[in-house]
């Protein structure tokens, strides 16, 4: 997940450092990101509570005031999510997308605590999310492997390849299964054929 378009704020910072983030630690894009946003002035919670009075009454000026000035705010979260296997653009992108979120509500009460929770509630999220997503494909990993091994083993006891309904039966799974299996290593096996061509140009 890229950081959202042109034009909204901390994007230019976000761009900037989202090529750079492999090369350098998530720490040190953390802080070099902080870094850019020192120069805008913080709000205060009395401005907040200002801004979002304006807002209500369709300021466009005070929303946009009220995101930068608790951007720092925001992204001051995002440092207990740091290395915990969502990248730093990811995150800071979540982050950021709360607070604009929040900014055009018209909330009551106090902004601040509000935001924090918002955003600690969405980085929770997102870090199930990437788990579930790594444990999915991890499991279907270990099924490809099953499955090229039962294949291997089949050909040697019927001296042929195995057809669809034969694995499916000895893996004691559907044969929309099997096929779903055998179509993510087709795909894996295209991806590499097509990494060993461009590595040969």
């Amino acid at each position: 997940m890229r950081p959202g378009g042109k034009g909204e704020p901390a994007n230019d910072a976000a761009e900037a450092l989202w090529e750079g983030e492999e090369e350098s630690g998530a720490e040190d894009i953390y802080q070099v990101y902080m870094e850019e946003l020192a120069a805008v002035a913080p709000c205060s919670e009395e401005e907040n509570e200002a801004l979002l009075k304006r807002i209500c009454r369709g300021d466009e000026g005070a929303k946009t005031r009220l995101i930068e000035g608790n951007l720092k705010r925001a992204l001051f979260f995002v440092q207990d999510y740091i290395n915990r296997g969502v990248p730093m653009a990811d995150l800071i992108q979540e982050a950021s997308m709360e607070l604009m979120l929040l900014a055009g509500e018209g909330i009551e009460g106090s902004f601040e605590k509000l935001l924090e929770s918002r955003i600690r509630v969405r980085l929770d999220e997102v870090l199930k999310e990437d788990k579930l997503e790594a444990d999915i494909a991890e499991e279907m990993a270990a099924r490809v492997n099953v499955l090229q091994e039962v294949s291997k083993r089949m050909a040697e006891e019927l001296g042929r390849e195995a057809n669809l309904s034969e694995l499916a039966e000895r893996m004691k799974m559907t044969e929309d299964e099997v096929r779903e299996i055998m179509k993510i290593t087709m795909d894996a096996l295209s991806i590499s054929g097509q990494d060993m061509g461009d590595g040969g140009q």
